[in-house]
């Protein structure tokens, strides 16, 4: 089946035709049932599928964060990812991908940081562009966001232009995406959404987009202007600010049925491509979980691992090592941080803890892998989950029944009485995990086996969206129905989290572990999203921190090795907790320490100095625990590169001074312009603790024979030279290419990523790569002119193996100045 939209739009009315402008719940868009339209469906998000549900979902597959994908340097991998994730949108009926996000990380004090690629736009739009490529190769329409300075006010045309409309601009250069969408934020006092300037002038006109522009959930604020400027679907649904708003503006003349159909068109046409693409429409969620997909999932978690550190070739631990016992080192050693929140989150299909992946690995060659904590660094209590069984003894989990109306009296509160006979729930199912949404004006009930690994005191903890309590062998143990204390989990409706401190527990044995809860009454609310409920519970062996700190350092002093990894995403760049004392303790007893930090974005290492071993892993997937123990023992060379900076400390950042600090009523000022991440570094002559581009190999490279061609009257340009693998194993560089403007009319950077090419080595190989520039690589925004300039003059060609570290360099000259507009 297919659909001529024009045909179809003629025969729609103008309430038809209105309805198409807005979704349907949360991921989907209206049907026109009599005309023959169906509903498109669309799912979150960057890193896997989630699917339509937040609750007990489908299990998906998670790929790692697009801070770890970017690090990777490889749009060979990207692709492959989009396909993977692609494939996995036709197994989940969903015709609508919402990713990749390319905002620009201006600051690692984003909370989504992790969800792009890159603090550089070149990095950034080409990995994203490869990413949608391969996501609609599949036919499914992948959507680029958010649109654009997704988190702040802004100033600069040419800072706007360079920086953060730039990786829009590659994506759309180099793939098509069939969707965008705009981001919640103004622009120089405009609502994106509302910005003619930003979605018709410069998107649509000057560079030709042709997709559907979609708002971001809750992202419309108006209903004539919104439209006018360009955004043909409001998300979610139901319609706030079309719908009869829509009739009023046509009656007012505010809008005209042109208007109308210019959005409606845009809808049509992606519907076209649902169609052909052969995705059914309201299809049954289906998961994949294939040798293939899980290898891939395996190399993707593998290379996006930066070696930062490794002065006393500690690594790779291999079967020619002295080392015998390794001592696994860290609180979030036995938890699978497969990726960041919001709409990165979902249930995956299953995973891989780092302690378990560096057990199997160790298990290989013989060695014995102790564990301990080392020190709690957790800001909420790490979750049931590792922990739960069902009540029959059948398996793992918890069971989750639902009722419309509370069951019992006091169901849900203080005074609750477990051994009420309670009617029969209208709805029940079993979930493996204790962080759940739950659903809209229900009374819910939570129950599972809480088995300890460890005899000992435990604290047991609970947030709830909604009104209820945590029973502990059925005793009321934590009250949250009596003017809980508001906090910002369940997209702030989420109380604080209380806890409370159980003695006595034996290793081994069952308790039971009840929570009650009711969003009848319950009255805290955001704009727009529904009045979900939601709990998440958790656990910890309360343990005294110098004790922790001291049984580790004891176990460091009789062990070969250590490792140690830390779960992080802040609002700040210091490890959590003891982090520090327990990294700095431990390379005190042993030298042989390797530290794994994992985070979202860029921490800070005051103990970088001590350690001669130090690898980043980022939010990994699924495959977190074999990607990090394939690069520890050997299995992966590692290959991946810094995607941003890693700053000595926060006030080095060079947004610093306006990104947390300088705010006024909401408006912050990009005081830093184009000189961001290693661009204000540079300027600053500042060196940070790790630059962009940065990344160790357990091989050897060496480079030669930089040639530059001439440029072409129209820019175009190839940089070509020559890599050797001057080691005795295969391995893989990233070459990448800075371009300098020498004779700059305006400040310019002291060099930029214009290119980069990941290139595999056998052992003692040498191979000519050859890279291909244009204009682009040597222009910048001419605010005065309203336009793109290539001024005349020499460039210098910086090649080499991160931004601080030019292994070649060459001239080229520009003999005549260019100026465009457009792609």
């Amino acid at each position: 089946m297919s659909i001529n939209v024009e045909e179809t739009l003629s025969k729609l009315s103008v309430a038809q035709k209105i309805k198409l402008l807005a979704g349907l719940g949360w991921w989907h868009t209206e049907p026109v049932e009599e005309q023959g339209i169906p509903s498109m469906r669309m799912s979150d998000g960057p890193n896997g599928v989630r699917g339509t549900r937040f609750f007990n979902g489908v299990p998906s597959s998670c790929f790692p964060s697009s801070t770890g994908l970017g690090a990777s340097f490889d749009v060979d991998l990207a692709y492959k990812v989009g396909v993977a994730l692609g494939e996995e949108c036709r197994a989940k009926g969903c015709h609508i991908l919402l990713g990749p996000t390319v905002n620009t990380q201006r600051s690692p004090l984003g909370g989504r940081s992790f969800e792009s690629f890159a603090e550089d736009p070149t990095l950034n739009g080409l990995i994203a562009a490869a990413y949608i490529n391969g996501v609609q190769s599949k036919g499914v329409s992948a959507t680029i966001k958010h649109y654009v300075a997704n988190d702040q006010e802004f100033e600069s045309e040419r800072a706007l232009r360079e920086i953060y409309l730039k990786p829009f601009q590659l994506a759309l250069k180099h793939s098509n995406p069939w969707a965008l969408m705009s981001s919640y934020n103004r622009v120089n006092g405009v609502h994106v959404s509302e910005s003619s300037w930003l979605l018709d002038d410069i998107l649509r006109k000057e560079w030709g987009f042709k997709g559907l522009i979609m708002s971001d959930w809750i992202g419309v604020y108006s209903t004539a202007e919104s439209i006018k400027a360009g955004v043909d679907l409001e998300m979610p649904g139901p319609t706030v600010m079309r719908g009869k708003a829509v009739e009023r503006s046509l009656a007012a003349q505010k809008l005209f049925i042109s208007d109308i159909d210019d959005r409606a068109r845009k809808v049509l046409e992606l519907l076209q491509k649902a169609y052909a693409s052969g995705i059914p429409f309201n299809a049954p969620e289906e998961g994949i979980d294939t040798p293939k997909l899980r290898q891939l999932l395996r190399e993707s978690a593998a290379d996006s691992i930066v070696l930062l550190k490794n002065e006393k070739n500690i690594l790779p631990l291999t079967s020619e090592s002295k080392v015998k016992t390794i001592a696994v080192i860290g609180p979030n050693a036995k938890y699978a941080f497969s990726s960041g929140g919001g709409s990165a989150r979902l249930l995956e299909s299953y995973t891989v803890t780092p302690l378990q992946g560096i057990e199997a690995g160790a298990k290989e060659l013989g060695l014995n892998v102790k564990f301990t904590l080392g020190a709690t660094t957790h800001k909420l209590n790490p979750l049931l989950d590792p922990y739960i069984s069902l009540l029959d003894g059948s398996g793992k989990g918890a069971l989750l029944e639902f009722w419309n109306e509370s069951p019992a009296n006091g169901f849900a509160t203080a005074n609750s009485n477990l051994k009420d006979d309670l009617e029969p729930p209208v709805w029940s199912c079993t979930t493996e995990v204790s962080n759940c949404v739950l659903l809209d004006g229900v009374a819910s009930a939570y129950s599972t086996v809480f088995t300890p690994e460890e005899s000992g005191i435990y604290e047991l903890s609970l947030t709830l969206a909604g009104s209820g309590n945590l029973f502990f062998e059925n005793n009321l143990l934590i009250d949250l129905s009596t003017s809980p204390a508001p906090g910002d989990y369940f997209m702030g409706l989420g109380t604080a989290e209380v806890k409370t401190q159980v003695q006595g527990l034996k290793a081994g044995q069952g308790y039971k572990v009840e929570v009650r809860a009711s969003n009848h009454a319950y009255v805290k609310q955001v704009p727009i999203i529904p009045n979900w409920g939601g709990l998440r519970i958790g656990v910890v062996r309360v343990v005294k921190p110098e004790d922790a700190l001291q049984e580790a350092i004891d176990l460091a002093k009789s062990c070969d090795a250590e490792w140690e990894s830390e779960g992080y995403d802040r609002p700040d760049l210091e490890l959590p907790g003891l982090s520090n004392r327990l990294v700095s303790g431990v390379l005190k007893a042993n030298p042989n320490t390797v530290v794994v930090n994992q985070s979202g974005s860029a921490v800070t290492f005051p103990w970088i100095d001590e350690a001669s071993t130090a690898l980043q892993a980022f939010y990994g997937g699924n495959e977190l625990g074999n990607g990090i123990a394939d690069v520890l023992f050997g299995k992966v060379n590692p290959s991946a590169k810094l995607s941003l900076t890693f700053p000595k400390r926060l006030e080095d950042v060079p947004s610093y001074s306006s990104y947390s600090k300088g705010q006024e009523h909401g408006k912050v000022l990009y005081n830093e312009g184009v000189f961001v991440g290693y661009r204000g570094y540079q300027v600053k002559n500042l060196a940070p603790m790790f630059p962009f581009g940065f990344g160790l190999s357990y091989s050897t490279f060496e480079y030669s024979s930089l040639k530059c061609s001439d440029i072409s009257p129209e820019g175009n340009f190839t940089v070509s030279f020559t890599i050797k693998n001057t080691s005795k194993i295969y391995g893989r560089e990233v070459a990448q290419i800075y371009v300098s403007d020498n004779e700059a009319s305006l400040p310019r950077p002291q060099r930029e990523l214009k290119g980069f090419k990941k290139v595999p080595l056998e052992a003692g190989e040498s191979k000519s790569v050859e890279v291909s520039l244009d204009r682009e690589a040597l222009g910048f925004f001419d605010e005065r002119r309203g336009e793109w300039v290539a001024e005349k003059g020499m460039f210098s060609i910086l090649v080499g193996a991160s931004s601080e570290d030019a292994k070649l360099k060459g001239t080229v000259e520009l003999k005549k100045s260019l100026a465009w507009r457009g792609l």
